[in-house]
């Protein structure tokens, strides 16, 4: 019994060697895939943030809440259309105030130019045409009896009388004038002059702010990126909002430094956006990156692509998925990019040469997600090896799965 159950184990040991010396002549089964030609569209993604092509920033120039906002987000406007409005009450007041001083300078210079009231003035210079026209009188009789008295005709009595009527004339006369010139505002024409200036300086800065509550909309468009609501203060320069048209699109799109060299300008741009499944927007690349920014953890260059919207279903602001259509090779000698090798610091390909893999250095071209282009090293038809585990050896016997 121990004989036979010896040799039954030298048996299954000796059909166990002969099978495994059978396999290692027959070689592995490797998988094999065929050299070909097809389209290859090299793509490169990436994410990018939406704008309008034409948009203005839309900012305060008043400080005060807001008391009244005339839009929402999406809203289309005009030109000059009001956007909202700033509380700006105590700017009325100023107003009105400049308002009564130069209604005040005017009515000082006006003065001026009568030369006082007008009824006191009517007064004073009735009093002191009748004041003159008795003085002459007076002085005609003083001389008069001047000359009588030198001829003993007159007695120097009378004349001291009518010389004290004179004197009160003249008298009389100045005491008109004083109070002719005293009905004249104070500070003379220059200074109600400088008055009327300063109030009207006043008017116009008034107006000014007055104007600036009301904030307009800079050019036609839809209103995006609303920073306001109704009660918010603002100061100069706070952003309202921002205004665009929407119809044609600007987007940034985040190139990793290392694929700018892929990029160029006139390259086709699909745009893809999570909110809208399905949807697509095309467009091209209009400008490269002037300089490398950091994006978070990335470098990036900011390449600006157009696209057209005209649906309008795209909104500024938002963030996209972006395929950029680098390069199109038609007919290109092709394979999968799995079969690629790397031997020595140089990449190739094991192609099947009859029982066997052979190592052959190829040269590569425009690549897409799943195939690389061939320019040297591979025929058309020729099969290449694809990932074996162990891998692969130059020379190494196979059999084709």
């Amino acid at each position: 019994m121990r004989k036979l159950a010896t040799f039954l184990l030298v048996v299954v040991v000796v059909a166990a060697a002969m099978f495994m010396y059978g396999r290692r002549d027959v070689g592995r089964e490797v998988r094999f895939m065929r050299v070909e030609r097809q389209r290859l569209v090299s793509r490169l993604t990436t994410n990018g943030k939406v704008l309008p092509a034409e948009f203005t920033a839309v900012r305060s120039e008043a400080e005060g809440r807001v008391v009244r906002l005339r839009v929402k987000e999406g809203s289309r406007v005009r030109r000059g259309e009001v956007v909202a409005e700033v509380d700006v009450s105590a700017v009325r007041g100023e107003l009105a105030s400049a308002e009564a001083r130069k209604a005040q300078a005017r009515a000082d210079l006006e003065v001026y130019e009568r030369g006082g009231a007008a009824e006191a003035l009517a007064e004073i210079d009735n009093g002191l045409r009748q004041a003159r026209l008795d003085l002459e009188i007076a002085r005609r009789e003083a001389g008069v009896t001047a000359r009588l008295v030198e001829k003993n005709a007159a007695t120097k009595q009378e004349l001291t009388a009518q010389q004290d009527r004179v004197k009160q004339l003249e008298a009389q006369i100045a005491g008109l004038e004083k109070k002719r010139g005293s009905l004249l505002p104070t500070g003379g024409r220059e200074a109600a002059e400088a008055r009327l200036k300063e109030a009207e300086a006043g008017i116009t800065l008034a107006e000014l702010r007055l104007e600036k509550a009301v904030i307009r909309s800079p050019q036609d468009g839809v209103i995006y990126n609303l920073a306001i609501r109704n009660g918010a203060f603002l100061r100069p320069g706070d952003l309202v909002g921002e205004v665009g048209q929407l119809n044609r699109l600007k987007v940034t799109v985040y190139v990793d430094e290392p694929e700018l060299g892929r990029v160029s300008v006139g390259m086709a741009v699909a745009i893809s956006w999570d909110a809208a499944p399905g949807e697509s927007w095309k467009g091209e690349v209009e400008m490269m990156p002037a300089q490398i920014v950091a994006i978070g953890t990335r470098q990036v260059g900011e390449v600006r692509c157009g696209i057209e919207n005209r649906d309008g279903r795209l909104p500024a602001g938002a963030n996209v998925n972006v395929e950029i259509v680098a390069e199109v090779v038609e007919n290109a000698l092709s394979i999968p990019k799995e079969a690629l090798r790397r031997e020595g610091g140089k990449t190739g390909v094991f192609v099947r040469s009859g029982d066997q893999v052979r190592w052959r250095e190829v040269e590569l071209g425009t690549s897409s997600l799943t195939h690389v282009e061939v320019k040297n090293g591979l025929q058309e038809g020729e099969a290449v090896a694809l990932p074996a585990e162990p891998p692969l050896a130059d020379g190494e016997k196979i059999r084709a799965g």
